[in-house]
């Protein structure tokens, strides 16, 4: 997976929109103005993801590359170094599962626009 492949695979989702609010290395990728998922546009390829508390230590458990969320909240948030020890696979579910955390707490009027179910 390279910079350009995860932007695709963002950009697909439904109500996903992609910014620079911080700096002009950080792209931010949010649903209905909501973050699920940051990356450097400089440095290392890693990937900063949402998903529960309890999928966020088994994921830090099994994969020496996911680390606690840089600049984020640990519990929820991990950093993920994309550099080809996890599959492109694994780290496209749990894409969808940071996108899914955080669509799943808008409003039913947003997920329903959006076509997400609960």
């Amino acid at each position: 997976m390279n910079i350009e492949e995860l932007r695709e695979y963002c950009l697909s989702k439904s109500g996903v929109t992609e910014c620079l609010p911080f700096d002009e290395v950080t792209l931010v990728f949010k649903v209905a103005g909501k973050m699920f998922l940051l990356t450097n546009l400089d440095g290392d390829f890693s990937i900063n993801i949402k998903n529960t508390s309890e999928k966020v230590i088994e994921m830090k458990e099994e994969h020496s590359s996911v680390l606690p969320g840089y600049h984020m909240n640990k519990t929820y948030w991990v950093t993920v170094l994309v550099d080809g020890t996890i599959p492109d696979s694994i780290i496209y579910r749990w894409i969808d599962e940071s996108y899914l955390e955080v669509a799943l707490k808008l409003p039913k009027k947003v997920r329903n626009e959006l076509g997400i179910e609960s």
